[in-house]
């Protein structure tokens, strides 16, 4: 099962899901656990520098458009990779926000995950 299926469903169905991408691919865009909000887009606005959630070969990435050509787009990393040229169909949607993970923040939405001491 895909990291992403939940969002994949979510765009589908026209939401606006977020998720928390883990990974250094795209280090300087989108860091390892930030929180990225994703909308359903029309692959006909997109542009190279874009972020979007994709399938490429059989594997889902939150990635950047590297080059745009006659309704295809290449698809690559934010270090210098390349995964491929992809279909318009092949892209689920567009990262609309990107919020930086921030683990005090998660620590205090989780506390069970404090082992410190309580007073």
């Amino acid at each position: 099962m895909s990291w992403a299926k939940f969002a994949i469903e979510a765009l589908r169905r026209g939401e606006t899901p977020q998720i928390r991408p883990r990974g250094h691919s795209m280090s300087g865009k989108v860091n390892d656990g930030d929180l990225v909000t994703v909308a359903p887009c029309d692959p006909e606005t997109l542009e190279a520098g874009d972020i979007v959630l994709v399938r490429v070969s059989g594997n889902d990435y939150l990635h950047l458009i590297k080059a745009k050509d006659n309704g295809r787009f290449q698809i690559g990393n934010n270090r210098g990779g390349i995964n491929g040229w992809v279909g318009r169909n092949s892209v689920y949607g567009k990262a609309i926000k990107v919020e930086p993970h921030s683990p005090t923040a998660a620590k205090q939405a989780n506390p069970a995950t404090d082992r410190g001491s309580r007073s």
